[in-house]
């Protein structure tokens, strides 16, 4: 089996984020933080990146009354406003193609809420491709806890050393050594602007693309533990 996280690993979800993000500060009185700003906040759901959001920092707590006006305005303009600026990361089709050609149980993993996690994948047309989808609230825990990874395994029936989560935050590489999995994590998500590399995943790829590179054989993924790509 292999698990795919969803923003900052399959698709860049940012623009539609920054732009839901922005209208809420606005419709609060305060400053637009931009999307330059918004793609360091992203990677622990969305309560936590408004919470950063309000107090323009990757760090701290806003005061909690003014987060309970804030979220319920997040969640209604980004429910209005999923897709409209979501794209798959070049070569995440080429990715999942690959994936499928080599008869491989596919999950997507993801910390956002399914409300949001379901159309989007939708709107991309590739909900289909994906036998499972585990969102933010599927389980009562998140990654980097092991839960969604472990409901993955035990819905497909695979056993955890045999499967592969694919991600680009410490959290998917967290969740993988609980799990029992193997981690590839991918260089452009979204990692706080920390090098993925320092979470010290089994392997580190430019593009979903090189999966094939990475597990041909189907024997590879046991590999991949022993394995580190420096591209």
């Amino acid at each position: 089996m292999v698990l795919i996280d969803l923003d900052g690993t399959l698709v860049d979800t940012v623009p539609d984020l920054a732009y839901a993000v922005d209208e809420t500060m606005t419709a609060l009185g305060l400053p637009r933080r931009g999307e330059q700003r918004v793609r360091q906040w992203v990677g622990n759901g969305p309560e936590r990146m408004i919470r950063r959001a309000l107090i323009n920092s990757l760090e701290g707590e806003p005061d909690e009354e003014m987060f309970r006006r804030a979220y319920p305005i997040f969640l209604k303009i980004h429910g209005e406003n999923v897709c409209n600026h979501s794209r798959l990361f070049p070569g995440a089709a080429e990715g999942i193609a690959f994936l499928e050609s080599e008869g491989y149980a596919l999950g997507c993993v993801t910390n956002k809420p399914a409300r949001f996690t379901e159309p989007l994948l939708e709107a991309l047309g590739v909900r289909n491709r994906f036998g499972l989808v585990v969102s933010g609230d599927t389980l009562p825990r998140q990654k980097p806890d092991p839960a969604p990874l472990l409901y993955a395994a035990e819905f497909f029936g695979a056993e955890p050393r045999e499967c592969l989560i694919v991600g680009d935050s410490i959290n998917d590489v967290l969740a993988a050594r609980a799990a029992g999995f193997a981690v590839v994590c991918v260089t452009y998500g979204y990692n706080h602007g920390r090098d993925i590399r320092e979470a010290a995943p089994d392997a580190v790829i430019d593009s979903l693309a090189q999966l094939k590179d990475l597990l041909a054989p189907r024997d590879a993924i046991q590999r991949a533990r022993h394995r580190v790509h420096d591209t």
